[in-house]
């Protein structure tokens, strides 16, 4: 089994769609689309990492770069993403925003996730950013989000 640790290309589009689409099952539209992708390529192309076993890719994780006293801690992910715009990545800002990552499935219990971490944590000290902070996606609490806050979600 051949591992590889790598930037995201754009051109790897249609297999990161297939693969988030494996990791996010029973969840609907939250892949990304392709000009999402295409922007994070083009401004932060070393912050789109993945991973491909024996050619395939089994896992990624997309951050931006922010400027965090423009948001500090009670901001939302579509704030800090700009509504997935990533008009807020910012290369002078202090913070290494990590927006999503997945382990597709098939590849779970390899350490992939641990691969990809490590890699980030490396990216922040090499542009000698203070800190690393990443959201993330509740399934279904948009269903629930009138009701229950976050915290009281995971409790359930």
């Amino acid at each position: 089994m051949q591992i590889e640790l790598r930037n995201l290309e754009f051109e790897d589009y249609v297999a990161l769609k297939e693969a988030s689409i494996e990791a996010y099952s029973g969840l609907s539209n939250v892949h990304w689309q392709p000009g999402q992708i295409q922007k994070l390529c083009q401004i932060f192309p070393e912050g789109q990492l993945c991973i491909l076993v024996d050619g395939k890719i089994a896992a990624s994780a997309l951050s931006i770069i922010v400027d965090y006293s423009k948001f500090g801690d009670m901001h939302t992910y579509d704030q800090i993403t700009a509504n997935s715009t990533f008009s807020t990545h910012d290369p002078d800002g202090d913070v290494l925003y990590g927006i999503d990552v997945f382990v597709h499935p098939k590849y779970r219990g390899m350490r992939l996730g641990r691969r990809l971490y490590t890699a980030r944590k490396e990216l922040c000290e090499n542009l000698n950013l203070r800190a690393i902070i990443f959201g993330g996606r509740i399934p279904g609490y948009s269903k629930l989000a009138g009701e229950l806050t976050p915290s009281n979600t995971l409790k359930k």
